[in-house]
């Protein structure tokens, strides 16, 4: 994440600056906290889906994924 902070930091509050005419840096929004979420309807019927899933994330990410599963299984959503 050191690095996408860097590049925020670096190339983004420039051009934010530049463009909405801030007088200074610290008029500029900043990013606190980016969520991350993937839905996986069809990991009813294969199980290898979670485990693709879990690398993708983790490719986007760089960090592990915490896999929640459903709470209740409910017919009408096939979960």
């Amino acid at each position: 994440m050191a690095r996408l902070k860097e590049f925020y930091r670096d190339t983004v509050i420039k051009q934010l600056r530049d463009q909405f005419n801030y007088a200074s840096s610290m008029q500029v929004p900043r990013i606190s906290k980016i969520t991350l979420n993937m839905g996986l309807g069809e990991a009813v019927a294969d199980k290898k889906v979670v485990q693709h899933a879990v690398e993708d994330m983790t490719l986007i990410a760089g960090q592990k994924p915490v896999v929640t599963r459903s709470r209740k299984s409910i017919a009408g959503f096939k979960i």
